[in-house]
């Protein structure tokens, strides 16, 4: 189990794009949240490659790569002072490429806050690599931002009744929590789900049972966190669909959705399962992604 350091930040990755200080704006109210401090990275890839970091002859004193990275960070900690005054902010260009970087940054991070693309991100992808690369292995929960996050809308998270699932529902009720909001649970099916390697299916089920239980797992997977957490609204959504798709569908009016990384029907090498995948790629709302069960207080 992972152990969040009480006083470990919520660390923001910036990169110079509209997109990374559309993150540094939610980064910022995560951590006044939080009442943790912030920390802006910027992961500086150019000494890896040998180029010149200096201005050329003849330039302006701040000219040149690695001026261009302090500022990058500068104009990000400006932002995040303007957004929460209240919160300690400080801002690092770390040498190394961005996943590797954000993924050593994610270590002692109570969270990590990315853009969902950034200057490197090709016109037609929906999500950049370095986006997909850390949500998928970093060491604490992800947030992934699209634009400036509507303020209204619930908290939307998806469980499927494995352990991760129960810890994504534990991040979604704390956020809730902080964004004084209301959370809707959503567990969809469309039949049976495996619960290990190598269970065999029924060919034939009872549809009314099989419904039966998966509101049940729906219900029990909730309720130690609603007691938890009983000044936030709970709505319950059982669905008959694909779960990628209830959950899209879902984050049109939501100012959040949570997901484990992967569940119950997940192969042990993925490391983003087939819905976060899908959510990460087509949701309408930021994303959070909880891939490590932490070492927090469980109901």
């Amino acid at each position: 189990m992972l152990t969040i350091n009480s006083g470990a930040p919520v660390v923001v990755g910036v990169d110079g794009s509209a997109a990374a200080l559309d993150a540094v704006r939610v980064a910022a109210r995560e951590a006044a949240y939080r009442r943790r401090p912030l920390r802006v990275v910027h992961a500086f890839i150019w000494p890896l490659t040998g180029a010149p970091l200096t201005p050329v002859p003849g330039a302006p004193a701040d000219a040149g790569l690695r001026h261009q990275a302090e500022r990058y960070v500068a104009e990000a900690v400006a932002e995040a002072g303007k957004v929460s005054p209240e919160v300690p902010v400080t801002g690092e260009v770390v040498d190394g490429a961005p996943t590797p970087v954000l993924l050593d940054e994610s270590r002692e991070a109570a969270l990590v806050v990315l853009g969902h693309r950034g200057l490197g991100g090709l016109a037609g992808l929906l999500i950049g690599s370095v986006t997909v690369q850390v949500s998928a292995r970093a060491q604490s929960p992800v947030l992934v931002v699209r634009g400036e996050p509507r303020a209204d809308g619930p908290v939307v998270v998806g469980v499927d009744g494995s352990e991760l699932s129960t810890e994504a529902v534990g991040f979604a009720f704390e956020e809730a929590a902080y964004r004084d909001a209301p959370l809707v649970a959503v567990h969809a099916w469309l039949h049976p789900t495996p619960v290990g390697p190598g269970d065999i299916l029924p060919l034939v089920y009872d549809l009314d049972a099989l419904a039966s239980e998966e509101d049940r797992t729906l219900a029990e997977s909730v309720a130690g966190w609603s007691e938890r957490y009983p000044d936030v609204p709970v709505r319950h959504r059982l669905v008959r669909g694909s779960p990628a798709r209830v959950l899209v569908e879902e984050s049109k009016a939501a100012q959040l959705v949570v997901v484990g990384a992967h569940g119950r029907g997940a192969l042990g090498g993925l490391l983003l399962g087939s819905v976060s995948h899908a959510v990460l790629h087509h949701s309408h709302a930021p994303l959070a992604i909880v891939r490590h069960t932490r070492q927090a207080d469980h109901p």
